[in-house]
């Protein structure tokens, strides 16, 4: 167990110096031991874990490092990150830079004064334990591990969507939408005109109806028959032709719309993200 803790350390400062930090000129070496440390028990506690479930090791060592890994995890959590981080704002305040190591003490005493405050809603004192024992510690520990990881699930499960939404999405442009807008007038424009051409053709049947009815004889009725039945057959296509491009005026002011509407969700995504 200390071989694999040796390891998980060594693993742990690694990986600080070679991916978190190493784009930083800045060397803090208490935060690389501090990370490597809790990296290092994080891992061995999760190490046990297994061993509990393979029956790995005897049970006294197990209990064993069971409570040194807590104790040890605990002493971190609550002793020497918060004073460490509280020394550290102490320490960017000029003002401050005589007495900081009496401030952060104050920082300190003032963030376990609320640490052990938030006990007092839940039902984690118990006389069989001590003021600083481990179910006290773990008890608050857990109480805010619990809630900060409930925060933190609910902004992922919403702020997730709308970062990777645009992934998903096609990219608008204005030149896109301005295309597809010049396309629809143009089919309107030409519904427009085909509707002016089936006004005038009626409206040239209905004159020479007229004229027809004037004439008399064989040749005059054989005229009329050809004459309608070529004109309505005229009608009949540019109807046709009418119904298919108001159709398509249809889709396209529906496409439209959609573009419209994606560009807008694009920009929110965008507006998100930044």
């Amino acid at each position: 167990m200390f071989t694999s803790q040796v390891l998980f350390f060594g693993f742990g400062w690694l990986f600080f110096m070679r991916q978190l930090f190493k784009d930083y000129e800045v060397r803090q070496y208490v935060v690389q031991v501090v990370f490597s440390v809790t990296f290092a028990f994080s891992c061995t506690m999760f190490e046990l874990i297994i061993f509990e479930i393979l029956g790995a090791l005897s049970s006294s060592s197990r209990y064993f490092h069971w409570k040194l890994n807590l104790y040890v995890i605990l002493l971190v959590l609550i002793f020497v990150v918060p004073f460490y981080i509280g020394y550290f704002v102490v320490s960017n305040i000029r003002l401050l830079q005589r007495q900081k190591l009496l401030f952060a003490c104050v920082v300190w005493f003032t963030f376990m004064y609320f640490f052990w405050k938030l006990g007092d809603p839940f039902p984690i004192l118990s006389p069989k334990h001590g003021i600083l024992s481990i179910e006290q510690l773990i008890s608050r520990v857990g109480v805010i591990g619990v809630t900060l990881m409930a925060l933190l699930s609910g902004f992922g499960a919403v702020n997730c969507p709308y970062t990777y939404m645009s992934y998903f999405l096609r990219n608008v442009t204005d030149s896109d939408i301005l295309a597809l807008e010049r396309r629809l007038l143009q089919t309107m424009d030409m519904i427009v005109s085909k509707k002016k051409r089936i006004a005038m053709t009626r409206r040239q049947m209905y004159q020479r109806g007229e004229d027809q009815n004037k004439q008399t004889g064989f040749w005059g009725m054989i005229k009329s028959v050809t004459s309608s039945s070529t004109g309505s057959e005229n009608l009949s296509l540019i109807q046709q032709e009418v119904d298919a491009l108001e159709e398509l005026s249809r889709q396209l002011f529906l496409e439209t719309v959609d573009l419209q509407a994606t560009k807008v969700i694009l920009l929110f995504c965008f507006l998100s993200v930044c």
